[in-house]
């Protein structure tokens, strides 16, 4: 009994937000579709609450069920990142939802589930503890994707993140199926023991199946196929969450699987995160450049941006995961910002989403220019930025690791992507201006604002802090 006690005291953060659902499900259920603004609100502020209970035991480490779920720092900072994540993007959806005429309380009750199989997967120490944390999130963004059910482009995105997502799922099975048949066990210290031997082929394709699946969690080419569609045809909120809180849970998940596990394969893997990083950067940049709409572009950014997370992945140990989570922080942050922006862009007929409809923006809306274009610089990895700093530990990671080739051909691809980045920024400062952008709510604008100017040089103060954070984080893997 006391063990079992223990346990539920370490899962508190995940069972208090599945009770929450719950219970709101139910207040849901008899309030009514009047009840979806106040049920968001409720939502955001007990995503804030578990994000401050994680942060009360940031620093220690233990176990639940017998090794199935651990908690560390590595599992401790990217549950903050989902949970803040989370909890801005349901306060920044509010408006559009309530303007779109969408906004029903089963909204944020899914959010809540996909947020508690996230942290679930982060603080995977098993195989199937993995899949199960997997599939509770994947399960809840494929209804989201379709949330707006009168919008035939958010069926398509449904449908299409649906069945590509029930295929990435039976790459994961039949990886971790194999896995188990040469280890004999689905535990990450038993896969470790048989990894840590002589070179079982049967792992290392067990290995190369599971991440298949967890690439297309990530969007990482080949495996995007769904991601400009459903970005494009999601409702805007939707696609926020999408190109935050999960990418966050996959790229932790899967630095725990390599650098655990499966760490004594590296010689193997590398050359497969290699080859996926290249790519990724590749096709989502140079298919970034034709894009007209910003959502479709930001679709393209994510996997460009993946590809990055990708270079300190195959870097690998403690600098590796370090620059990863380092990166992926500010990743998160400049992303919230530009999701602000793009939910701020309201004309008297209601939602733009074509770039070109952000021209002039900056002589009607200056303050939201402003944010726009640092945080496009800033991802674009423009110096004195913080996105510039962000790549540039990826790259000294990689060096460090002997793949000098790699960093160069990241840092070339990167003036591919200021093109695109930098001609949203030309549109908003000196086309003629078009029809001017409704005011912002207050929390779009404070969120925006927020996000840019923890991305100027005087606020660089921060990159230290989030470089320990992060360096404690991935020493949790060693």
């Amino acid at each position: 009994m006391t063990s079992f006690v223990s346990n539920l005291v370490l899962i508190a953060p995940e069972a208090g937000l599945a009770i929450t659902a719950l219970v709101l499900l139910v207040a849901g259920a008899v309030r009514g579709e009047r009840a979806g603004g106040l049920i968001s609100w409720l939502s955001a502020g007990a995503l804030l609450l578990a994000a401050l209970w994680v942060m009360r035991d940031a620093g220690s480490s233990a176990q639940a069920f017998n090794g199935a779920l651990v908690f560390d720092q590595l599992a401790s900072f990217a549950k903050i990142a989902v949970l803040i994540s989370a909890a801005l993007v349901l306060a920044m959806g509010n408006r559009f939802l309530r303007d779109e005429n969408i906004i029903k309380y089963e909204y944020a009750i899914l959010v809540l589930l996909a947020v508690v199989g996230m942290m679930i997967m982060v603080s995977a120490n098993d195989l199937l503890s993995l899949y199960v944390g997997l599939e509770l999130q994947s399960l809840s963004l494929y209804v989201l994707a379709a949330f707006n059910r009168n919008s035939l482009r958010a069926s398509e995105a449904g449908l299409k993140y649906f069945v590509l997502g029930g295929l990435a799922s039976g790459l994961l099975l039949y990886g971790i199926s194999l896995i188990y048949g040469f280890a004999g066990t689905t535990r990450f210290d038993g896969v470790a023991a048989a990894a840590g031997g002589h070179m079982n082929m049967g792992l290392v394709i067990g290995l190369v199946f599971v991440l298949s699946g967890l690439a297309f969690k990530i969007s990482a080419v080949p495996f995007h196929m769904w991601t400009p569609d459903v970005y494009e045809g999601a409702p805007t909120p939707v696609t926020a969450f999408f190109a935050t809180a999960p990418k966050m849970a996959a790229i932790a998940l899967i630095a725990r699987l390599l650098n655990g596990p499966f760490a004594d394969l590296a010689g193997q893997w590398q050359q497969v995160v290699i080859g996926l990083s290249v790519l990724s950067m590749t096709l989502g940049y140079f298919g970034a450049i034709m894009q007209r709409n910003i959502k479709r572009l930001m679709a393209y950014s994510s996997i460009a941006n993946m590809g990055y997370a990708l270079i300190a992945m195959a870097a690998g140990g403690v600098v590796g995961v370090s620059a990863l989570l380092l990166y992926m922080g500010l990743y998160l942050i400049t992303t919230l910002g530009l999701f602000a922006c793009i939910l701020a862009m309201r004309q008297g007929e209601g939602m733009v989403e074509r770039i070109d409809d952000l021209a002039g923006l900056s002589r009607t809306r200056p303050g939201l220019a402003l944010s726009f274009s640092l945080l496009m610089m800033s991802i674009a990895g423009l110096p004195p930025l913080a996105g510039f700093f962000g790549k540039l530990y990826i790259f000294m990671a990689a060096v460090d690791q002997g793949l000098l080739w790699l960093a160069i051909y990241g840092a070339v691809l990167s003036v591919v992507g200021a093109f695109y980045y930098l001609r949203v920024v030309k549109i908003i400062w000196f086309d003629d201006p078009g029809p001017a952008f409704v005011a912002p709510s207050a929390t779009l604008s404070l969120t925006a604002g927020a996000a840019a100017f923890f991305m100027l040089p005087g606020a660089l103060w921060l990159l230290p802090a989030l470089e320990r954070w992060a360096q404690a984080a991935a020493a949790a893997l060693s």
